[in-house]
C-alpha cells in the first residue's frame, strides 16, 4: 500500500483557489491528493472483497463510452435512470468524457501512482460522479455538490471530499437566508449515503434501464428534505441557489 502524507494546509490553499476561480476544478483534485492518503487503496480492498465488487472487476468495464452514448441510453424506458441521466447531462452541457478531460488537464494519472487494478477502480469512482447526482437527488449548485460529496464520503471515505463538503457550507451560509438548514442538508446527505447500497458496486448497464424511483427504492436512497428546504427558502428570498458559491458547482 502506498504511504502518502496528509497535507491540510495545502488542501486549504487549494480550496481558497477553488472559491476564487470558478472554472478551475483541478483544485478539487489537488485537495483530494493532499488529504486522501491511502484511502483509494483501502476502499478498493473493501470493494474487491465483496461478491458485487468481484463481478464488476471481472467485467472491468470502462464506463465513459456507456455514459456518453446518449443515443443508446435514450432507448431505455421513459422514466429510467438512463433517461434522467441524459436529461441532466444535456441540460448542464456535461459529458463523462469532459470530467476525464478535466482530470487529465490536472496533469496526473492514477496509473502512474497506483497498481493498475486500483487505478481502474479510482477511475470508476470518478466516472459515476454525475450519476450520483441523479440517484441521490442533489443538483449541481454548490450545496448540491457538497451534499453529493458527503453522500459519496459515506460510501467510500476519503478526507479530501469530506473536507470540501464541510467547507462549502461556510461559504453558502454567507449568502443563504437566516435559518436556512444548510448544515442539516449536508449532514442529511451523509446519513443517506450510509443508508444506501454502495453505488459503485452496481451493474451500471442494468441500472440505466431501471425506473429511477424504483432504483432509488431498491438502493434505499432517501429523498433529500433539508436540501430542498434550503432551495425553497432561497427562492422565497429572491436568491438563485445556483448563483450561490458557484465555484464548486462549476
Amino acid at each position: 500500500m502506498t504511504s502518502r502524507r496528509i497535507r491540510p494546509l495545502k488542501a486549504y490553499k487549494h480550496f481558497r483557489n477553488l472559491i476564487k476561480d470558478k472554472e478551475d476544478t483541478t483544485q478539487v483534485f489537488d485537495i483530494v491528493e493532499a488529504l486522501d492518503g491511502s484511502n483509494l487503496e483501502k476502499d478498493y480492498k473493501r470493494f474487491i472483497a465483496t461478491a458485487e465488487g468481484q463481478a464488476r472487476f471481472a467485467e472491468r468495464r470502462n464506463l465513459v463510452p456507456l455514459l456518453d452514448d446518449h443515443e443508446m441510453l435514450r432507448k431505455t424506458p421513459i422514466g429510467s435512470v438512463g433517461h434522467h441521466y441524459c436529461d441532466f447531462m444535456e441540460a448542464q452541457g456535461l459529458s463523462a468524457q469532459g470530467l476525464v478531460d478535466e482530470y487529465e488537464r490536472w496533469g496526473k494519472r492514477l496509473e502512474d501512482h497506483y497498481d493498475a487494478n486500483v487505478a481502474w477502480y479510482g477511475n470508476r469512482r470518478r466516472d459515476v460522479h454525475d450519476l450520483m447526482h441523479i440517484l441521490s437527488g442533489y443538483s449541481r449548485d454548490a450545496l448540491g455538490e457538497a451534499c453529493v460529496l458527503n453522500f459519496t464520503h459515506s460510501q467510500h471515505g476519503g478526507l479530501g471530499i469530506y473536507f470540501i463538503a464541510q467547507m462549502v457550507p461556510f461559504e453558502i451560509r454567507k449568502e443563504a437566508p437566516k435559518g436556512a438548514p444548510v448544515w442539516r442538508a449536508v449532514r442529511e446527505a451523509k446519513k443517506h449515503g450510509n443508508l444506501a447500497e454502495n453505488i459503485i458496486k452496481q451493474d451500471i448497464v442494468a441500472l440505466m434501464s431501471e425506473n429511477l424511483e424504483e432504483a432509488r427504492k431498491r438502493l434505499n436512497i432517501k429523498a433529500p428534505t433539508q436540501y430542498n428546504k434550503v432551495h425553497q427558502m432561497m427562492q422565497d428570498n429572491g436568491i438563485d441557489p445556483y448563483a450561490v458559491v458557484t465555484a464548486v458547482a462549476a
